[in-house]
């Protein structure tokens, strides 16, 4: 069984089509998990309407104050009754045969503990993957996700991660902000050498929105310094730490020319003040 976990945030005229394409999948044995992220449009009518129809899988809607798509995976984790936990966003959707496909990847890892996931391909909807196709022989490759470039796994992916997995790999949550960039848990994993068994299908369907999380990185990036830093953090202990210092200083260029000085020097003490405190 899979996790299906939707995390939205006034996404009222997106949703429909996700529903639908769950309605649509060839294996029901998954469940919908939505967090309502503290939206202000018309998603709570949308899902008082879907929650009383007839479905052939279970829906879990849950809404909560807005605090980020972290806080809403953590808590959709621990909701999760599932082995199998597929993060799939509210203005995107999958195909048909997804869940049939997925069911029958991940039984073939579930019981070794080597593995974290496995992925297939994302796509947008002129059918091209995201990157391109990986490029391996056979069915599929097993590595970790600091080393699928090696096989032109390359941008997004679908992972399909153990529940159990995640619970042991949380994201932190910083009081007052609302971001912390995914791949902070994704490498964590793949540096403690969890690998996911990567195949060469689409099954997720997705599309770049002007007002997404992918297109408004740097401004969340500067609104949640502390979850920042603690990706930049996590990447040096994964990358040689001079190529971080680039990425470092991209980001305090950028609190410069939005903010000033003074917030800089407040964002450098805080970053200071998080080393120290994971030593």
């Amino acid at each position: 069984m899979v996790t299906v976990f939707t995390p939205t945030y006034n996404r009222a005229y997106r949703l429909e089509q996700l529903y639908n394409s769950l309605k649509r999948q060839t294996s029901k044995d998954f469940e919908w998990i939505v967090i309502n992220d503290g939206s202000t449009d018309n998603t709570n009518e949308l899902f008082d309407v879907w929650l009383k129809e007839e479905n052939d899988f279970p829906i879990i809607y849950k809404e909560v104050e807005n605090g980020g798509k972290h806080r809403g995976i953590n808590k959709a984790v621990q909701m999760a009754s599932s082995d199998a936990f597929f993060i799939v966003d509210s203005d995107d959707y999958i195909l048909d045969d997804a869940i049939e496909k997925v069911n029958r990847w991940f039984s073939q890892i579930a019981d070794d503990d080597s593995f974290a996931a496995v992925s297939g391909l994302k796509s947008e909807p002129d059918m091209k993957p995201v990157g391109g196709y990986g490029k391996f022989e056979g069915e599929y490759v097993d590595c970790t996700n600091l080393q699928r470039h090696l096989y032109n796994l390359l941008d997004d992916k679908a992972e399909v991660y153990k529940t159990s997995i995640l619970k042991k790999y949380p994201f932190p949550e910083f009081e007052g902000e609302k971001f912390v960039p995914e791949s902070l848990i994704w490498d964590s994993i793949a540096r403690d050498g969890y690998k996911i068994r990567w195949f060469n299908e689409i099954i997720y369907i997705c599309e770049y929105l002007p007002d997404g999380l992918s297109a408004s990185s740097d401004k969340k990036f500067m609104e949640s310094p502390k979850g920042f830093i603690a990706y930049l953090n996590m990447l040096e202990t994964v990358h040689d730490p001079r190529e971080v210092d680039v990425f470092r200083l991209q980001f305090y260029q950028n609190i410069i020319n939005t903010y000033g000085t003074d917030r800089l020097i407040e964002i450098i003490n805080m970053a200071n003040k998080m080393k120290e405190e994971q030593k």
